[in-house]
């Protein structure tokens, strides 16, 4: 069924999406695409690679581009005159090392006419498992990237990574947020409170805040994609922190609860996309007190 756009949706801004390609699948920019676009924004989409589906569903094949020919496209895109149409930037998933680079000119060059716009750096570089990119990948993202973010959303791993600290308390999460470098930081999978429950932490300007909802076992892969998407959606449309966050993370649980009870091991965007443009799963939020030291 074709969606009706909502009234302001029209005159929307177009959101550039740069991160991998899948054939088969909802993770990075298949899910991010669909997500965006279901919500009214157009999309600008660059991908890093391209791969059949998730690799922790067998092996395949790994298309990355040439390093010239990334940065050529990169440089194709940053000396177009419709450059003012980009309201919003999101960077995930990079092939190679060499690509930060290129992306870091192209946010540049969209920020110098836009200086406005926000960038949204989603670290995609390991899990509890350990660093699932080079280590130089990781590196030239937290060098090049992350230093031009507005807003980064990076797992409890990636940020212990990036920021070289042990994160095993809200607090410590908390305080290496505030290190990390952008002035909105999102920790998708913060520890805890509530037993058997998710939380993700936003620490921004106004303060830190915790969205928790329950764990969902073997959740499909692209849940961090799908959040970050959404998250930058909603603060587009002029939402506060609170409730941006509430909406993303209200979504990402929905959609994660319908695919898994339904059976599946991907995210099921065609036929649970209700979750994505009106939400109704329950997510608590409370507000994080921070010590001195934390900031």
């Amino acid at each position: 069924m074709a969606h009706a756009p909502s009234e302001g949706e029209a005159d929307r801004p177009a959101i550039l999406v740069i991160t991998s390609q899948v054939v088969r699948g909802g993770i990075g920019g298949r899910g991010v695409v669909f997500a965006l676009e279901r919500l009214g924004f157009p999309v600008w989409f660059l991908p890093t690679v391209l791969l059949p589906w998730h690799p922790g569903q067998g092996r395949g094949t790994r298309i990355v581009s040439e390093t010239a020919d990334f940065s050529a496209i990169c440089a194709d895109l940053a000396g177009s005159d419709k450059l003012p149409e980009i309201g919003g930037i999101l960077s995930g998933y990079l092939g190679h090392p060499a690509q930060a680079e290129a992306v870091a000119g192209l946010v540049k060059a969209v920020k110098k006419v836009s200086p406005e716009v926000p960038y949204l750096c989603d670290p995609v570089i390991g899990d509890l498992g350990g660093l699932y990119v080079p280590e130089e990948t990781a590196r030239s993202i937290r060098d090049n990237l992350l230093p031009l973010a507005d807003i980064s959303t990076p797992n409890r791993y990636e940020l212990a990574w990036l920021t070289g600290r042990d994160i095993e308390t809200e607090l410590q999460a908390l305080s290496a947020a505030r290190r990390l470098g952008p002035e909105r930081v999102i920790v998708t999978s913060a520890p805890a409170l509530r037993r058997n429950s998710i939380s993700n932490l936003l620490v921004g300007p106004r303060g830190a805040i915790a969205a928790e909802h329950g764990t969902i076992e073997n959740p499909p892969h692209g849940t961090g994609d799908l959040l970050s998407a959404l998250f930058l959606a909603r603060h587009l449309e002029g939402l506060e922190d609170e409730a941006a966050l509430v909406r993303a993370a209200g979504s990402t649980f929905e959609m994660v609860a319908r695919s898994v009870r339904k059976g599946s091991s991907e995210l099921l965007y065609p036929s649970e996309q209700q979750a994505v443009a009106r939400p109704m799963a329950l997510v608590s939020t409370r507000r994080v007190l921070e010590t001195a030291t934390a900031r």
